[in-house]
């Protein structure tokens, strides 16, 4: 079955990563289908029946934002708080529960200023702990990330180019 990607982007025609990623994964339009929720969203709220029923039509979810703030944009957050309610993504008549969920990111820094050691004392992976717990709530399967570190700074097409194998096979072996 494919994989729904829900992406959010608050200036995705500016960006180099991340549409460069959805424009490789709009190659195996047979593996993925890209959900962009700036192109989606009215702006005052989401159309919360039809939101969960496109994620119902897929056994794996993808979120994919550039970091923001050591967080998602803020649109995301407010379709996560919207979208993900009780009675259907937890709770009774759970419709998260182990279906495959996972993040693509791009962080603006490097990946050693993301190290115990290094100037934020944290790990992405920590700083991305609150998707993964969320997800555990839900008891859906949360496999992880896939990140593109230094995006501010080195996004050459040489980097991106070389991104994509990694950011297929996660997805594809999630």
């Amino acid at each position: 079955m494919k994989t729904l990607i829900v992406v959010a982007h608050p200036n995705l025609k500016d960006s180099k990563v991340n549409l460069s990623w959805i424009k490789a994964l709009q190659k195996y339009p047979e593996e993925f289908d890209i959900h962009n929720l700036y192109e989606n969203n009215n702006a005052d709220s989401f159309d919360v029946p039809k939101e969960q029923e496109l994620i119902e039509k897929y056994d794996k979810l993808i979120l994919q934002f550039p970091v923001y703030w050591f967080n998602a944009p803020p649109l995301m957050k407010k379709w996560l708080d919207e979208v993900f309610l009780e009675g259907w993504a937890y709770g009774k008549n759970n419709k998260m529960k182990q279906r495959k969920v996972g993040l693509i990111v791009t962080a603006g820094i490097k990946e050693s200023s993301y190290s115990k050691d290094g100037r934020y004392k944290h790990t992405l992976e920590e700083v991305l702990l609150p998707f993964e717990i969320t997800f555990k709530y839900m008891e859906a399967d949360y496999k992880g990330f896939y990140a593109f570190y230094s995006a501010e700074y080195e996004s050459t097409a040489i980097r991106i180019d070389d991104s994509i194998p990694g950011m297929m096979k996660f997805l594809r072996n999630m």
